[in-house]
C-alpha cells in the first residue's frame, strides 16, 4: 500500500462516534475518528514500509500519526526525524504514546528522554517521560543506568506536585513502569510509589482514572511478573 491508498482506507475506517470520542480526550485538527483495533489490518500490510510511515506522520492527520507509530521502526530513525515527531504531536496520544514507542527503539532513546524530560513544553517532558518507561520496559537490566532512574524517580517524588498536568500523568506512570519491570529497584520505586499516593490530574470530561502507583506495583508483584520485559511499547 501506497500514502494515498492508506489515507482512503482510513477515512473510510472513520466514524462520527470514535472521532467525538477523541476530540473529547484532546484532539484536534485533522482527523477521521478510527478505531486502534481497526488499524491492525494496515499495519500488517505496511510491514517494513519505513517511508510510508514517516510520510503518514507528516500528513498531520492523527489517524494517520497513530498508525504511522505502529508501522515505523525506531532503530531505523535518527535524533532529527525524533525530534521533528516529538515536536508535532500536538496531541496526547501522539505525544505520550506513538512517539515514545518509537523512541524507545533508538539508540539515542536514553539521550532523547533525557533531553525531553527536561523540555519547558508540556507534551515534550511527556514523551520524555514515556520514552524513558520504554527504556526501562523493554531493555534488560544489565543495560539500564540503574543510578540514574533512581535518581529520576526521586526527582518525580520532589517535583511532581509541580509539575504540569500531563507531565504529572507520565511521571507517575514512569515510576510504576520502574517498579513492574527493573527487578533491583522494585523496593525503591514502591517506596517513591508510597509517599507519591494518588497523584492529582484533570483527566477533562473523560472517564480516565489515574491509576495509584503503589497499586498498580503491587498488583504486578503479586501476579509474579516483576522484571518481565516487554517485545515492544507498541499496541
Amino acid at each position: 500500500m501506497e500514502l494515498a491508498e492508506v489515507m482512503a482506507a482510513l477515512e473510510k475506517l472513520g466514524t462520527p462516534q470514535t472521532k467525538k470520542t477523541w476530540l473529547a480526550h484532546g484532539a484536534t485538527g485533522d482527523l477521521f475518528g478510527v478505531k486502534i483495533g481497526d488499524m491492525k489490518p494496515i499495519v500488517k500490510k505496511l510491514k517494513g514500509r519505513q517511508d510510508v510511515a514517516l510520510a503518514l506522520y507528516a500528513t498531520g492527520n492523527l489517524d494517520a500519526m497513530y498508525l504511522a507509530g505502529l508501522v515505523a521502526d525506531g532503530a531505523q530513525m535518527s535524533k532529527k526525524e525524533l525530534d521533528a515527531w516529538v515536536k508535532a504531536a500536538r496531541w496526547q496520544m501522539i505525544a505520550e504514546y506513538t512517539v515514545p514507542w518509537v523512541a524507545a527503539e533508538s539508540e539515542h532513546a536514553r539521550e532523547i528522554a533525557l533531553k525531553w524530560i527536561d523540555a519547558k513544553q508540556e507534551h515534550v517532558a511527556c514523551a520524555g517521560w514515556n520514552t524513558y518507561s520504554g527504556i526501562v520496559s523493554l531493555r534488560p537490566d544489565a543495560e539500564l543506568d540503574l543510578a540514574e532512574i533512581e535518581s529520576l524517580m526521586k526527582r518525580v517524588q520532589k517535583d511532581v506536585g509541580k509539575a504540569p498536568n500531563r507531565v504529572r500523568y507520565c511521571m507517575n506512570g514512569f515510576v510504576v513502569a520502574v517498579g513492574a519491570a527493573v527487578k533491583p529497584l522494585l523496593s525503591k520505586a514502591k517506596a517513591v510509589a508510597k509517599s507519591l499516593g494518588k497523584v492529582a490530574v484533570d483527566m477533562g470530561s473523560t472517564a480516565c482514572k489515574v491509576p495509584v502507583a503503589l497499586d498498580m506495583i503491587e498488583k504486578i508483584e503479586s501476579m509474579d511478573r516483576v522484571g518481565t520485559k516487554r517485545k515492544t511499547m507498541k499496541c
